[in-house]
């Protein structure tokens, strides 16, 4: 099941870059913990807003951002 609904994009929030659930912290703050080593509970216990659904909703995120179509030139 995708979590992917947790993201959320707001203009007037975090200069409209993607956060969780309308928090104010940022998907990449998730990512940049998760590549810093920390585990989901370190996170979680550090930012008790935040809901394992939201890791797993960033994660995704950043899949879908990395899947692009690769174009071959013949």
């Amino acid at each position: 099941m995708t979590e992917i609904h947790r993201i959320t994009v707001d203009p007037g929030q975090c200069g409209g870059r993607p956060c969780l659930r309308g928090l104010r912290i940022r998907v990449r703050d998730v990512l940049d913990l998760l590549a810093a080593g920390a585990d989901r509970s370190e996170i979680l216990e550090d930012h008790p807003l935040l809901e394992d659904g939201d890791i797993t909703a960033a994660l995704e995120y950043a899949a879908r951002q990395s899947d692009h179509p690769v174009l071959r030139v013949a």
